[in-house]
């Protein structure tokens, strides 16, 4: 998934916002709906989707890691999650539903989806199923606060300016969140476990339904990535901005749970200056000038020329700025340790969190430095 972290500062619009009012309606709407189930009891729920769960390729960033991949909403009043190709009916457009519009790069179209169909694709794309549950759920807040922000922002990055995708909110793919459909995931998914997949997803989204990630009263930038080093990533020392809650804290549990902790490449010293923009020929002179706060290479001096450490991991195609390597003979062996640009949540670190009985509000505090979860509609009552 690929932020944009710098733009110029825009203030949050509280009064009136298109989303903190939607959620308002939504929720009120779903208060009416459960006074009435109680007073008529004649029906039962049902889930419309038994579950959910998460792609067997997952991305925490750039590029993909493979894992396996989210129960049955158990109700408590919720509607049903609708289908991720459900169109919204009459009905649901006089509701004040909040709605996402999805380009699907693929097949070259949009789809219209509810917020929580939109990010229960999300988490799906973006993280395995077999993650703890409470890593789910932690994934789920964080794709709420990230597409809510975009649309309080009326943010247009990374969007066509013409064809389908200039009349859509986001993309379906890492320039903003991986969203995969419903009808995608039962392709890709073992016939005997999608009930079971399908449920947890739906659960782990139910469960978190319209909370989101806030620092002092607004949507944070929650990005996230794979696998940390043994620490997250200070934001300035990525993405240039400096934001308070994104701030350098340990986490320990991704040396011994992530497959993408080290990884080990070898190229040819030409390839390897090549990619570098050097002439050099002769094995290269290394020296590592500064490490930032979470242990990765800040500055790096190659035969002369300086590096940041995210430009030697993006020209090389590194799983991450921090790194090792060793001359022999004609190549360069570089091992990684981490896999992502390091900054926000770490995914396998959340997962090992879940595991330790870590509840998802925990976990998404612990990588968000001084943030609270709250629920959408709370905030549009503090405002109006």
């Amino acid at each position: 998934m690929r932020y944009v972290i710098g733009r110029p500062k825009r203030t949050i619009r509280r009064p009136g916002s298109r989303w903190l009012a939607a959620i308002c309606w939504t929720a009120f709407g779903i208060g009416i709906a459960m006074s009435m189930s109680v007073l008529l009891a004649t029906s039962a729920y049902r889930n419309a989707e038994s579950s959910h769960t998460g792609l067997d390729r997952f991305q925490g960033e750039k590029s993909g890691v493979t894992s396996s991949n989210k129960a049955s909403a158990d109700g408590f009043g919720q509607a049903p999650l609708p289908s991720s190709s459900e169109k919204p009916s009459s009905a649901a457009a006089g509701s004040k539903e909040t709605y996402i519009t999805v380009y699907l790069t693929k097949e070259k179209r949009t789809e219209r989806v509810t917020l929580e169909t939109y990010v229960r694709g999300v988490v799906a794309g973006e993280m395995p199923a077999d993650f703890g549950l409470e890593a789910l759920k932690a994934q789920a807040i964080a794709a709420r606060t990230y597409i809510v922000r975009r649309l309080e922002l009326d943010d247009r990055s990374g969007m066509p300016a013409t064809g389908a995708a200039s009349r859509a909110d986001v993309t379906d793919t890492i320039d903003h969140q991986i969203y995969i459909s419903l009808d995608k995931l039962k392709e890709l998914w073992p016939q005997d476990e999608q009930e079971s997949r399908m449920a947890k997803l739906n659960k782990a989204v139910s469960d978190t339904r319209g909370e989101v990630i806030t620092y002092e009263g607004e949507p944070i930038q929650a990005v996230f990535f794979s696998t940390s080093n043994g620490y997250t990533e200070n934001s300035e020392q990525y993405f240039q901005e400096e934001l308070p809650y994104l701030r350098s804290v340990a986490s320990p549990w991704d040396k011994q749970l992530s497959p993408r902790y080290q990884e080990t490449v070898k190229l040819q010293l030409s390839d390897f200056y090549a990619r570098l923009g050097l002439a050099g020929k002769k094995k290269p002179v290394i020296r590592v000038l500064d490490k930032t706060a979470g242990n990765r290479i800040a500055d790096i001096r190659i035969d002369g020329k300086t590096y940041t450490g995210r430009e030697v991991r993006e020209k090389l195609g590194l799983a991450s700025s921090e790194f090792t390597w060793k001359l022999d003979g004609d190549e360069i062996e570089i091992t990684t340790f981490g896999y992502g640009h390091g900054v926000g949540m770490s995914q396998w670190g959340a997962n090992g969190m879940a595991e330790e009985g870590k509840s998802a509000e925990q976990i998404v505090t612990y990588y968000y430095t001084g943030t609270k979860v709250e629920q959408a509609s709370k905030l549009a009552a503090k405002f109006h």
